[in-house]
């Protein structure tokens, strides 16, 4: 149950003005279908993190846990540092809006989510926890609970969120991760 709270947790706050939410508010303002959208960004997260977690797991029983431990808390430190850079919307999304709501975000998402801060957050987690299932869960739970409330919203308020907090408690949150996993894998 750790690797489900710290996973959603985790994923929550760093999803937090990533540019998948961003992707979320432009999809939500473009399409009036608002279920597709939020079924969309569900099974892309699904399909995308079940990958990096498998990654994740993979590459960790590769190594031995001395090295894994301190690959993995290197990697929470660099996520800690890289959520404090705030992402920006893509303009060439707008091509696939011609495929509906929710192919558009399905694919969208997808892609956006490749290489993001949230996909490598689940790399690491499943390295660190060694519990796919429930880390693919957590993650999943908390790119729903960062985006689908942006989704239902649409574009009111998304400028009134203090930004610059966000991120630093989201790089907070990843440090002390790290330092966690030091003293205590």
């Amino acid at each position: 149950m750790e690797a489900l709270f710290a996973s959603t947790f985790a994923v929550a706050i760093a999803e937090i003005g990533d540019k998948t939410q961003l992707l979320a508010l432009l999809l939500a303002v473009r399409f009036k279908n608002k279920t597709a959208i939020v079924f969309g960004i569900l099974l892309s997260t699904i399909l995308n993190h079940l990958l990096a977690a498998y990654v994740g797991e993979w590459a960790s029983s590769w190594l031995s846990p001395d090295i894994a431990r301190y690959i993995v808390a290197a990697s929470f430190f660099a996520i800690a540092l890289w959520v404090l850079v705030p992402d920006k919307a893509d303009d060439e999304d707008s091509r696939f809006y011609r495929y509906g709501a929710f192919l558009a975000t399905f694919v969208l998402f997808f892609l956006a989510e490749m290489g993001d801060k949230t996909q490598i957050a689940t790399v690491v987690l499943a390295a660190k926890y060694q519990a796919l299932a429930w880390v693919v869960a957590g993650t999943t739970i908390g790119m729903l609970l960062a985006n689908v409330p942006v989704v239902i919203a649409g574009s009111m308020g998304a400028e009134k969120l203090p930004m610059t907090l966000i991120h630093r408690t989201c790089a907070v949150l990843f440090f002390v991760l790290g330092v966690a996993t030091l003293l205590w894998s």
